[in-house]
């Protein structure tokens, strides 16, 4: 997917969501400096959630959730809520998902495992091992060493939209792509994971290439299956709320950057649109340019415009 044009539309009439994100897009900066008497009551209540996500991007494993809530003025249970509905994953959760990001950056450096789990703040080998295989979707020893020894099934098949393969390992699926040739998207498959062994299964898939066929026909709002990708923490806040959009509806980069946090990162999250894994079940296509059209599409625009003619009639 293309990189849009500054959202700057959505940056300028939303002055008061801005109060309470951060300056830039990624990383973070420290949050701005609050006009409350600019600020919505619904605006308001995010103030303490703002500063709760700063204070855990500073120091992710110094922050018990109690301990944490009481820092910023709020119940344990009121910061567990305001938390998720904001960014779709608790405070833990998001605590987790930092320390793992700080892992899988030190494992692709060639950071020894060890050395790797204390440096990005796990307490001890099992809280890493429990925590980090299934965000990785392989040990971390794989990880490391680019996925060898994973074993990835795929199958390919016609579609509405034309030739999809889909690719899963045993934690899920982790490639879905669109084409026109099968031997292109193999090869596409095999650039993506050079070390993996790669084993065509067409009855084995089946489940798979039916749920996927709904999605390319826009019979389908979402399909619940286990997906094994790989992303920054930033990346996955954007992906969660890509899928949190309705078949039928839109929004544009800015309202998603909004609705992370983030209300001047509409460029980060064309970004994150462009490097999602996993077409249609993590639906790209439903982010739009806020000055109109369907905007860019990593497999086409004629097949994004498709898609969402289809799922506008379906609705």
């Amino acid at each position: 997917m293309s990189t849009p044009a500054p959202d700057r539309s959505s940056q300028v009439s939303s002055r008061g969501a801005a109060k309470i994100g951060w300056r830039g897009t990624e990383p973070p900066g420290k949050v701005r400096d609050m006009v409350t008497s600019q600020l919505s009551p619904d605006q308001l209540a995010q103030v303490p959630v703002a500063r709760a996500r700063q204070l855990l991007e500073k120091s992710a494993e110094s922050w018990a959730t109690e301990a944490l809530a009481t820092e910023v003025g709020l119940s344990a249970s009121q910061l567990q809520r305001r938390f998720r509905r904001t960014f779709g994953i608790s405070p833990a959760e998001y605590a987790r998902a930092l320390r793992t990001q700080r892992a899988r950056a030190a494992l692709a450096g060639g950071t020894p495992v060890t050395e790797a789990l204390y440096d990005a703040g796990f307490g001890s080998s099992r809280a890493f091992y429990e925590v980090v295989p299934a965000a990785l979707g392989m040990t971390p020893t794989q990880f490391r060493k680019g996925g060898a020894g994973v074993e990835i099934r795929y199958t390919t098949f016609e579609s509405y939209l034309g030739l999809l393969l889909v690719g899963v390992t045993e934690r899920g699926v982790c490639s879905v792509k669109i084409g026109d040739q099968g031997p292109e998207l193999e090869d596409q498959l095999r650039e993506e994971f050079p070390e993996a062994r790669l084993t065509r299964d067409e009855a084995g898939l089946s489940e798979v290439r039916e749920a996927a066929l709904g999605l390319a026909a826009g019979r389908s709002d979402r399909a619940e299956l286990p997906l094994d990708v790989h992303g920054t923490l930033f990346q996955w806040l954007v992906w969660r709320q890509i899928q949190r959009i309705p078949c039928g509806r839109t929004k544009t980069y800015g309202e998603l950057a909004m609705e992370i946090g983030r209300p001047t990162a509409a460029r980060a999250v064309a970004r994150a649109c462009a490097t999602n894994q996993v077409a249609l079940l993590i639906p790209c296509h439903r982010v739009v340019p806020a000055a109109g059209g369907e905007g860019g599409y990593r497999w086409g625009k004629e097949r994004k415009r498709r898609l969402l003619d289809l799922e506008a009639n379906r609705s």
